[in-house]
């Protein structure tokens, strides 16, 4: 870890970035300025600022082909885990922040999440197909710990029999375990578990305001003695960082019951590349040119590939070195095991007032 005067501690990102849609705005520009100037101290301090949003619709259709996933939900916009590497910081720019400090410190909070998911569930000209609640920044981040909108949308998916996904890094999940057992009792619930790495230092300096790799590991094995699908996302694989740990992590996650293990290879699309190659330079100076090498090596000389189908598993040695890894990790540990399809009868049965039969 760096100990330069300029590394932020606490954070992921050490900067704010421009936000690339208020380049030709002197109004957003002035205050961005003014902003940067106090934006080190404020970093400091470490204040999170939430914002309150009431929009119109809550379920998003997914349209990229290589993202295994048709909806997604989203309770919170910005996160403050500040994974330095997390593909979500771009979407903040939407909003007129910026990609870099702001995603972490700037929340948005969807107070009407529950009201809209119940509304949308209602609807006559919905078929039920499975939401995945973080698709896009952590349902389990640590402001949940107060304000318990994912616990409520949980509520709402076990009332209308509906099939729900959860992807998270952070054990609060286990708070709601009497729910995710009455959803998984009819197969509606699948738990996604990130785990980067077994190192709680490499976790520190990536992912600052996450979970520690202790308490990620045991919140797989409480899910699992609960009878909780669950499996791990080893996202994103950043050669010379955490590629040598494919192994033993999938080992130490297949022990505490995951039914499957996934990955990623890191892409630093948008301003993420700006973020990191700063990030890395303040945090591991002795290697960071070797790892943007390797990463670059994974995308055809670039730090970022859009390609559908190819970005996210990379191309090129390391990338295939990656890929096979995992097939013999997954061959040695996970043999036989499989994750359950999740049941989308119910709703259906529900809305037409058949489950009264049961």
């Amino acid at each position: 870890m760096s100990d330069s005067k300029d590394y932020i501690e606490g954070r992921g990102a050490q900067l704010n970035v421009t936000n690339k849609f208020d380049a030709n705005s002197h109004k957003f520009r002035d205050e961005f300025l003014n902003y940067c100037a106090a934006e080190r101290e404020e970093a400091q301090k470490s204040k999170t600022v939430l914002i309150e949003t009431f929009p119109k619709t809550i379920v998003n259709k997914i349209t990229s082909p290589d993202v295994g996933m048709e909806y997604s939900l989203n309770p919170y916009q910005g996160c403050e885990h500040g994974c330095v590497y997390c593909y979500a910081r771009n979407t903040h720019e939407y909003w007129g922040y910026s990609a870099g400090l702001d995603f972490e410190q700037k929340i948005l909070v969807k107070r009407n999440a529950v009201e809209l998911l119940e509304k949308k569930l209602q609807s006559k000209n919905w078929q039920a197909a499975p939401i995945v609640l973080s698709g896009n920044t952590d349902c389990y981040q640590p402001i949940e710990k107060n304000l318990y909108i994912t616990r409520g949308l949980l509520q709402t998916f076990l009332k209308y029999k509906h099939p729900v996904g959860i992807i998270s890094k952070n054990a609060l999940v286990q708070r709601d375990i009497d729910i995710l057992k009455e959803l998984a009792a009819d197969n509606l619930v699948h738990v996604n578990l990130s785990i980067t790495s077994l190192d709680e230092e490499i976790r520190r300096m990536m992912e600052p305001r996450t979970a520690s790799v202790k308490k990620r590991l045991e919140t797989l094995e409480k899910l699992s003695s609960e009878n909780i699908p669950v499996s791990v996302m080893m996202a994103p694989i950043i050669p010379g960082i955490n590629s040598h740990e494919i192994l033993p992590l999938v080992k130490a996650v297949a022990e505490r019951g995951a039914l499957s293990v996934g990955y990623t290879m890191v892409r630093l699309n948008g301003a993420i590349g700006g973020i990191f190659t700063d990030w890395i330079k303040k945090t591991l100076p002795d290697r960071a040119e070797k790892v943007l090498h390797q990463i670059q090596d994974c995308h055809s000389g670039n730090l970022n590939d859009s390609e559908f189908g190819r970005r996210m598993k990379g191309s090129g040695n390391i990338a295939a070195q990656v890929h096979q890894q995992f097939k013999i990790a997954r061959k040695r540990y996970l043999s036989g095991r499989s994750t359950p399809k999740l049941n989308c009868d119910l709703h259906a049965q529900y809305k037409t007032g058949q489950m009264s039969l049961f």
